[in-house]
């Protein structure tokens, strides 16, 4: 479909049918599913899977956990690192 505008002459997009449309799942906080109530600073296993291999602490909208866990996990997160049994970034 050509649209006329001023002499000036476009395709308008049309939306294709045979699109599909894509249905992302909501991401569920791992430590809600699993009922941890306390996250301690220790299990360095669970913390690393939620830090980047530079030592960046991965964001609640990628990891999908909840508000209170992930603050409890970046206090975590950050007293680990203090005490030395994570590293605050990698070489």
């Amino acid at each position: 479909m050509i649209i006329k505008k001023e002499g000036k002459e476009r395709e308008a997009k049309e939306k294709d049918p045979k699109k599909k449309v894509k249905f992302f799942r909501k991401k569920k906080c791992h430590f809600c599913v699993d009922k941890i109530l306390v996250l301690d600073y220790k299990d360095v296993g669970r913390l690393k899977r939620h830090v980047t291999e530079r030592g960046k602490i991965i964001p609640r909208r990628i990891t999908g956990n909840c508000a209170y866990h992930q603050r409890h996990l970046t206090r975590a997160i950050k007293r680990a690192r203090n005490v030395s049994l994570l590293a605050y970034k990698s070489l």
